[in-house]
């Protein structure tokens, strides 16, 4: 009980945090990497760039780890706007500076033996 606490509170931590990169779960150990997707948005002057990515699990595997890494090392923030570990899917938004570029790199990981 005090490892799901522990494991929310943590989550509910790294979620607040804006920041180049999110790493939310388990990317290590005993899961496989079920979904991977490039996301990228080419800059307009000064406007802000937003792109939403969505994942469900067509066999309803519950997500064990998300990793979102910023690929041009901007400031640019995501966020996890529903769902996540824990849940079959997530929903992902992702916003630019003003004028920049967008480019994350997001991988979705499940346990292969957790339904």
């Amino acid at each position: 009980m005090k490892t799901v606490i522990l494991l929310t509170i943590l989550t509910t931590s790294l979620l607040c945090v804006g920041g180049d990169h999110l790493v939310v779960g388990n990317t290590a150990n005993r899961v496989v990497l079920a979904e991977h997707k490039r996301v990228e948005y080419n800059a307009i002057p000064f406007i802000k760039r937003v792109k939403y990515f969505f994942y469900s699990s067509p066999d309803n595997k519950v997500i064990q780890g998300i990793q979102a890494l910023d690929t041009l090392h901007s400031k640019a923030s995501i966020n996890i706007t529903a769902g996540g570990v824990g849940h079959s899917f997530v929903n992902m938004r992702m916003k630019s500076e003003r004028g920049k570029a967008l480019g994350y790199d997001i991988g979705i990981y499940v346990n292969p033996q957790y339904p």
